[in-house]
């Protein structure tokens, strides 16, 4: 169906009209842009105009269409802040000071260039030389197609012949509970006609379910006769059924075909929709106000700033090494902020050097970096405010910070924020320093020449702490070793071959009959001086930090002149190892160093125990006599920097553990060790490259190296796999303690080469086989579909799923009713913090103690039950981009690191039809349907197909949408009369624009 569209003249659809005298195309239809709609015939267009779905459209459009002010580089949205913002008097100063009327026309601002045009259809600025590509593209001949659709649907739901039906706006069926769903219930439609002599015959009834497996939605044609005919004085009811016992929202419509006096048939459509749910959770959930991308608060740059007061904490560490500003240079900033993003990214290679090697290490690591904190710098930008106020509190100043408890921005005492008068052309802006932070918010110190004025209002910018990018920085700028940044083979010839176990005892037992772990500690203990880094790769819940705690320890009782410094990329990381070694080393041997504005609230007692603060009760170290005494040093690794700062030597220590380096850039890595490391410095590092890396937040820094963490890189040189000397280099740890095998399996085949062997206690990885909550009693693995509605709330860009948050509380409830499973045994993984917080308001009073966190903040847990919620779900398939609608949920790290977190339980919560997309969440939705896991409503592909590890399904689920947009399509469109009548437009209640 719509191969009509082909032949239609894309100059005379678009531009309005075709100047092409000898065109031999169709120009027999116009586009509403407005709508998206396309009607062909132009007749319809017209009748169109008309609808109230296009008075609504037009409104909505009107009052949020993004307008661009030339003179001020301002972009407002709508015709009423337009028509403020010219008439202000900032932009009758700027065009007076330019010279030129304040009358201006107002540009798109989505069009970045003349050299580019708008295809409103999709959506897009396509290049003026790819204009007529991109018209015969496949992507835009999807979109014209669905826009004929509209057009035809839009025909199909108006009343005409004389005959009307009613909920002209759809047939809702609202959020029915489950309970009521399970029975049925029932919308009746009424058909009246408004003519005395019209007879009008009901031919058949049929209601269609949407992008579904099943068929929800149900209606009953009347009987034969005098029952089936319409007349002025015998309208017909038809009675319309939603049923269905599964949680989610449901869409469809129903057809009713007529026919009059004439046998003329025609066609007369209902939209139907319903949603199986928790109404009371529906309301307490809900977005407080419809989803706006926030607006950056004004700034005006260029002013002179006042130095404010900073907090003593600050001088709490006695520096001796100069840390330097390493600030972004003026070249890359205006890179950055100046070219095309389709550019900036080539722009970015030519300036790092071509070959990346020891003499450009520093320099390649230096550029990303920088790359990286203008894009993080940025970002912070949608936290700035307008129109704060500041309250005094002692010699400091108050101001509220929406979104601090959930650390939107997140904000720790020496962060430093800018501030200005609001409003204000001229004056002084000041620069504060955060003193004190509280759930909401802080306590800031300035210059005692701020005195605002009672009720007076300031524009905020918070600034990016770069202090940990300095740090990094000055790392970088060290000479590095070869063997440490670039080992060879050569540089594991000298080792020996590791012993199958230690000679000496273990201090954790428990390692006994694991020949991995054993070897990997012997392995550590042997290390040479001048060896290439030792690799313990160590997949979940193999015990990699058990490992090199043994190792830390084994190396203590060696030799009594080592000193050992132990970190993490993360405060929880290095608190972890503490945690492993403090049963055998008390507080005069190991010490915990602390970043100076380390949260204290945050820090367990057992950690402050062998932490230090100065009088004042600040994180801080002791003088170095006692420093030196301290056998072992535990610390995050960028503040592991301190050790260099402080004057300690390079060698200082003769080795150097880094654990879970796979989630830390190399810079990071660096920051530990590039300064501190000799020829004598043994280096350790254990990770998983197979779970989540670095957290990057620019692409191009992502993609130029910056995501790689040095373990990865490491990991890829020959050193690390020849035959001939792995064996000295790395290990695999292979023994998994964590999961039941049938939560084990998936990951370990797909990430794993299937050598990971299950070995977790069977009181816990069994707990729940023959359980009622599972499928199948004896798979402890439930894949539960749903189909139902992401949203984002306000500002925010996160999204959440109110019905998937209700499912979570429901197993969560379920489960604590067992008796068997306690709040503190589960954990629920989401990847949008936004889901966090919701499901969080569901559990409150039910399960308080029961994690709920994102993907990031639960690697390295492990609970008795893990729920997923994988929130993204869609029913615009064809108008939307289904690969973004999957959001970062198609990327194997994560996914490998949320299912992995289980040892006996193991429930993933999804839409099928939106994760079937990517290849890996396909197999793994395969995998549990054919075990007998699956919960819902079944797949709607053949599970037992092989799956393309490389294959585009975005096509396969493109197609059958397309197929059922067809199908509709030749039942109604010789049934829509070119005679339909206009509605009366906006007069009447309209649908809400989708």
């Amino acid at each position: 169906m719509f191969e009509h569209l082909s032949s239609l003249c894309p100059s005379s659809l678009y531009d309005g009209a075709c100047t092409d005298s000898q065109c031999t195309k169709g120009h027999d239809a116009k586009f509403c842009e407005t709508c998206l709609i396309i009607c062909a015939p132009a007749s319809g267009f017209n009748l169109h105009l008309q609808t109230r779905q296009h008075h609504a459209k037009l409104a909505l459009v009107r009052a949020t269409t993004l307008l661009k002010c030339t003179i001020c580089n301002v972009t407002v949205a709508g015709a009423g802040p337009w028509g403020m913002h010219v008439a202000g008097q900032t932009h009758r100063k700027k065009a007076s000071k330019r010279g030129t009327s304040t009358e201006v026309i107002p540009v798109d601002p989505r069009i970045p260039n003349a050299q580019e045009r708008r295809c409103v259809l999709c959506q897009r600025n396509i290049g003026k030389t790819q204009w007529q590509n991109h018209l015969q593209s496949h992507d835009h001949r999807r979109f014209e197609k669905v826009a004929a659709y509209k057009a035809l649907y839009e025909r199909a739901e108006q009343d005409k012949n004389t005959v009307s039906v009613s909920h002209a706006d759809g047939v809702d069926f609202g959020t029915i509970d489950t309970a009521q769903s399970r029975n049925g219930v029932t919308i009746h439609l009424t058909l009246r006609t408004n003519s005395s002599t019209s007879r009008i015959g009901v031919k058949s009834v049929n209601a269609v379910t949407k992008l579904s497996t099943v068929s929800v939605f149900s209606a009953t044609a009347p009987l034969k006769g005098a029952d089936s005919t319409l007349t002025a004085n015998r309208p017909i009811t038809l009675p319309v059924q939603f049923r269905h016992g599964q949680l989610g929202q449901y869409q469809g419509h129903v057809e009713i075909v007529l026919e009059d006096v004439s046998q003329r048939r025609f066609v007369i459509v209902r939209q139907l929709k319903a949603a199986v749910g928790d109404t009371t959770h529906h309301e307490i959930l809900k977005p407080q106000a419809p989803y706006q991308k926030r607006k950056r608060a004004p700034w005006r740059k260029g002013r002179p700033f006042v130095p404010g007061c900073r907090p003593p904490a600050m001088s709490a560490v006695p520096w001796v090494k100069k840390l330097r500003p390493a600030k972004i240079p003026i070249w890359l900033s205006s890179i950055l902020s100046g070219h095309p993003s389709s550019d900036m990214k080539e722009a970015i290679r030519g300036k790092i050097p071509k070959t990346f090697n020891l003499k450009t290490h520093g320099d390649t690591f230096k550029m990303l970096l920088w790359v990286e904190e203008f894009k993080t710098d940025d970002d912070l930008r949608v936290y700035d405010m307008e129109d704060v106020q500041f309250t005094k509190e002692g010699g400091l100043y108050k101001m509220r910070v929406p979104g601090l408890a959930e650390k939107r921005p997140s904000v720790i005492v020496g962060d430093r924020i800018e501030v200005q008068p609001a409003q204000a052309t001229s004056g002084r802006c000041f620069e504060g320093w955060v003193h004190v932070v509280r759930l909401n918010d802080i306590c800031v110190g300035f210059s005692t020449s701020f005195k605002p004025a009672g009720g007076q209002r300031f524009n905020v910018r918070f600034q990016l702490n770069r202090i940990p990018l300095r740090r990094q920085h000055q790392a970088l700028n060290a000479p590095g070793l070869k063997r440490v940044l670039f080992p060879e083979v050569v540089d594991a010839s000298s080792q020996v071959m590791p012993a199958a176990a230690p000679s000496s005892r273990l201090f954790n037992a428990l390692l006994r009959g694991n020949p991995e772990q054993l070897r990997a500690i012997s392995a550590i203990k042997q290390l040479k001086p001048g060896a290439a880094p030792y690799i313990v790769f160590g997949p979940p819940g193999t015990g990699k930090t058990s490992t090199i705690s043994e190792g830390i320890l084994q190396i203590l009782a060696q030799d009594e002149d080592a000193r050992i410094l132990a970190c993490a990329p993360s405060n929880s990381a290095a608190d972890e190892i503490l945690s492993r070694l403090k049963t055998q080393l008390d507080t005069n041997t190991m010490f915990r160093f602390n970043a100076v504005f380390r949260d204290q609230r945050t820090v367990s007692e057992e950690v402050l125990q062998y932490s230090y603060r100065n009088p004042e009760g600040v994180f801080s170290i002791p003088d170095m006599q006692c420093l030196t005494r301290f056998r072992v040093i535990v610390s995050t690794c960028v503040s592991a920097a301190f050790a260099y700062g402080i004057g300690l030597r390079p060698g200082y220590f003769s080795h150097i553990f880094v654990d879970e380096a796979a989630q830390a850039t190399e810079a990071e890595v660096m920051a530990a060790m590039k300064w501190m490391a000799a020829e004598s410095t043994r280096i350790v590092l254990s990770g998983d490259p197979k779970q989540l890396g670095p957290i990057i937040r620019s692409n191009i820094a992502r993609d130029l190296g910056l995501g790689k963490s040095y373990l990865e890189r490491l990991m890829e040189r020959p050193v690390y796999n020849d035959p001939a000397v792995r064996q000295k280099t790395i290990i695999k740890l292979l023994k998994n303690y964590r999961s039941h095998k049938a939560i084990l399996n998936f990951p370990n085949d797909h990430f794993y080469d299937s050598e990971l062997q299950p070995c977790g206690s069977s009181a816990v990885i069994n707990a729940f086989i023959d359980s009622p909550i599972l499928v199948d009693p004896k798979f402890p693995v439930i894949f539960h579909a749903i189909t139902s509605k992401d949203d984002r709330d306000a500002t925010s860009p996160s999204y959440f799923n109110i019905d998937q948050a209700t499912l979570v509380k429901d197993y969560v409830t379920r489960l604590l009713q067992e008796g068997s499973t306690g709040a503190v045994d589960i954990g629920v993984i989401t990847p949008y913090s936004a889901q966090a917080k919701k499901i969080r308001q569901l559990l409150k009073g039910v399960a308080d103690d029961t994690d709920v966190r994102t993907v990031e903040a639960f690697q390295g847990q492990e609970r008795r039950v893990i729920i997923v919620s994988t929130v993204r779900s869609t029913r615009e398939l064809l108008t939307h981009d289904i690969k973004h609608a999957l959001g970062f949920v198609a990327n194997p790290r994560r996914f490998n690191v949320a299912v992995t977190r289980a040892q006996a339980l193991l429930i993933v919560i999804g839409d099928p039809s939106v994760l079937s997309i990517d290849p890996l969440w396909r197999a793994f939705m395969n995998y549990v349907f054919n075990k007998g896991g699956w919960g819902g409503d079944a797949p709607g592909w053949d599970t037992h197909a092989p799956v393309d590890e490389s294959g585009d399904y975005v096509q396969e689920i493109l197609q059958a949408a397309v197929q059922d947009m067809d199908e509709f399509a030749r039942r109604v469109e010789q049934l829509v009369l070119e005679g339909a009548e206009a509605e009366e437009g906006e007069d009447g209640p309209w649908r809400e624009a989708e």
